[in-house]
């Protein structure tokens, strides 16, 4: 089966074409600015990149030009929309109801939209995405598949807040946590590598511009760093992550702020972007560390601290850990800041190997034979375990 993974959002669009039989990824491409000039890119299997400008109002036109390339005659990997045998669309936000996938039917877009207030950002986009594809494609199959999903295993006393109940009885006020299909596609992947224990207790590290730690027992979620929204837990590249939420009222009465102007800081002036003074990219931050800037260093060591304590806090939650993975951009390709990382957790008999710790972007055990906890990474590749899904359910 041809599978067309969609993941929109509010003037965005990544899309990847998976045959489900090899796995492999036969197209991907990306529309941005949608809804202002259009910038529509697009790439083969094997074949060089394609990049344009193209009027884009809506995501209706965005969706348009993905099949219009899918299909092209000389660089399309299809003959025809026919062979688009389903698609599967990511999903930020399911809120309380929607814990797993679905098969896509009006009273899930309802439930879709009746959400849209804890992800206003994300939700209204993938209705956005869905409508458009329903649109050229009203007889293909399609699955939504939700970041929330794989931590709705969480038990009351991992989720609930300490605030009165009525307000997740009534508005649905509770953690939630994000980057679900990342850390359902690594925490499977590495007990395969383990070989499928009967029991086992797993910490996954998704660490990006956007990061969370999250722990399953036997595959199972107990715990995600992030909350109600994706602004709480590590320190990230944009977002300030754990805060003492005293620090809102602060700063409004200190400099007059609403709080809409204190969220929009806390999510897109802060995190290493404030400490280092600038910069958001890791390999630019290391690098300015390594020049001796103060701030670059003070950015990675706080970033590297607030994973570890998760870390050691997951731990401790679960009674012990087999294993700790490594994902997302940095997770995958900075052996450093695993390094720094790690370095706090000698006292659980963890042992890193640095030559295997030099590895970039591909799986791999990192540990020492002799370490009492097993480290690895292992890419993640939300759009396969998306495809997985949606072929499991079109079944």
């Amino acid at each position: 089966m041809n599978v067309l993974v969609i993941n929109c959002g509010s003037s965005s669009l990544k899309y990847q074409v998976i045959d489900s039989v090899t796995e492999k990824v036969e197209a991907k491409g990306l529309c941005e600015r949608i809804g202002i000039d259009g910038v529509f890119s697009y790439q083969p299997a094997g074949g060089d990149k394609e990049e344009s400008e193209k009027p884009m109002p809506t995501h209706n036109e965005a969706v348009s030009y993905v099949i219009e390339a899918l299909t092209n005659k000389d660089t399309g990997v299809l003959n025809s929309l026919d062979e688009i045998d389903c698609v599967g669309h990511r999903i930020v936000h399911g809120g309380v109801n929607l814990t797993h996938s679905y098969i896509i039917d009006e009273d899930v877009i309802k439930e879709i939209e009746g959400c849209s207030d804890l992800a206003p950002l994300h939700n209204p986009a993938h209705i956005l995405g869905i409508r458009a594809c329903q649109k050229l494609m009203p007889n293909t199959p399609m699955v939504v598949v939700f970041d929330t999903a794989f931590q709705q295993t969480m038990p009351p006393k991992a989720y609930l807040y300490a605030i009165p109940y009525k307000y997740f009885e009534e508005d649905k006020v509770r953690k939630y946590g994000f980057h679900g299909t990342s850390h359902m596609f690594v925490s499977s992947r590495a007990l395969e590598l383990m070989g499928n224990p009967e029991h086992s207790k797993l910490i996954v590290c998704h660490l990006g511009n956007g990061a969370s730690v999250s722990c399953e027992v036997d595959g199972k979620c107990m715990e995600n760093s992030m909350g109600l929204t994706p602004l709480d837990g590590l320190v990230m590249g944009t977002r300030c992550g754990d805060i003492d939420p005293s620090v809102v009222e602060f700063l409004c009465k200190k400099r007059g702020y609403s709080v809409e102007e204190v969220l929009k800081i806390f999510n897109k002036e802060s995190g290493v972007l404030a400490v280092s003074d600038g910069m958001s990219d890791f390999r630019d931050i290391a690098d300015a560390a390594s020049k001796g800037n103060d701030r670059a260093q003070l950015a990675l060591d706080m970033f590297a601290y607030r994973v570890a304590k998760y870390i050691g806090s997951y731990a401790a939650a679960m009674n012990g850990v087999d294993a700790i993975c490594f994902t997302a951009g940095i997770g995958e390709n900075n052996g450093m800041i695993r390094g720094m990382i790690c370095d706090y957790l000698t006292f659980l008999g963890l042992e890193l190997d640095s030559e295997a710790n030099k590895v970039i972007g591909e799986e791999k055990l990192v540990s020492t034979a002799n370490s009492s906890i097993k480290v690895y990474v292992i890419p993640t590749n939300e759009e396969l375990a998306i495809a997985r899904e949606t072929v499991a359910l079109i079944k």
